[in-house]
């Protein structure tokens, strides 16, 4: 692997403020299109079962009138694949979800829970979508994601953003690690959640993975800079540490 590394922008939290008043402000499908124009190269949707920030009908007009790819976040329930189904988005990742939870607290548990997930890997596929499992940075996960046919997996690097005063070497290598045995299996690689300017660099240096998905920092930031700004700048940061990395191997 190696080369251009794709940023997929997250639009769940213009949702969130949106449904915060009700009404139509702002709009999730106004922001996706800015972040197109931005320089993200794919758009990112988590249609949740309790509807908290993006809805059916945010995840139609994506549908229709995005000219990036959308990839839609959905739980593996049927609910949510007769939704895919129907839709057909360019990528559909399988994500762990709680009611009580304030965002997604980790991977699927992709070893215990294979005779659940085989069929929506499947029947999302068969499709058209490209089917993608969020995970851990876990060995076992990986190996599991890669035995039941998905083609890609999204790492979970919430732990290493949440241990940047802790053990960060410790969490990079592990996901540095799922990522280069992901690519040894044939795997292609995403990763995302919680990243910021600060932390995109280290995961934007690993060259087997070549899609970050980004969302709740970016529309944070964008508070205080505006979207365009916001995206542009991640754009920066991870087109120059994919730079340096390269320029590393080949030193």
């Amino acid at each position: 692997m190696g080369g251009p590394l794709r940023l997929g922008v997250n639009i769940d939290h213009v949702a969130t403020i949106r449904n915060a008043r009700g009404g139509l402000h702002p709009d999730p499908l106004r922001a996706a299109k800015l972040a197109e124009s931005a320089g993200a190269d794919g758009i990112t949707a988590h249609l949740r079962e309790d509807r908290r920030h993006i809805s059916d009908d945010d995840i139609t007009r994506l549908t229709k009138e995005l000219a990036v790819p959308l990839n839609l976040e959905m739980a593996p329930t049927n609910e949510m694949l007769n939704i895919a189904l129907r839709h057909k988005p360019h990528a559909a990742c399988l994500v762990p979800e709680k009611r009580e939870e304030i965002t997604t607290e980790g991977g699927l548990d992709v070893v215990a829970g294979y005779p659940h997930l085989e069929p929506y890997v499947q029947a999302l596929g068969e499709a058209g979508s490209l089917v993608s499992l969020f995970i851990d940075p876990d060995p076992k996960q990986v190996c599991a994601a890669a035995q039941i046919g998905a083609p890609v997996i999204e790492i979970h690097t919430g732990a290493f953003c949440d241990s940047r005063q802790v053990e960060p070497e410790r969490e990079l290598q592990r996901v540095i690690d799922a990522a280069s045995l992901a690519d040894e299996l044939g795997l292609e690689c995403h990763a995302g959640h919680g990243l910021t300017f600060d932390t995109v660099i280290p995961i934007a240096k690993i060259r087997t993975v070549v899609e970050l998905n980004i969302g709740h920092f970016l529309i944070g930031e964008a508070i205080f800079g505006g979207l365009e700004s916001s995206i542009k700048c991640m754009r920066v940061l991870m087109d120059q540490a994919r730079s340096e990395s390269e320029g590393e191997r080949l030193a």
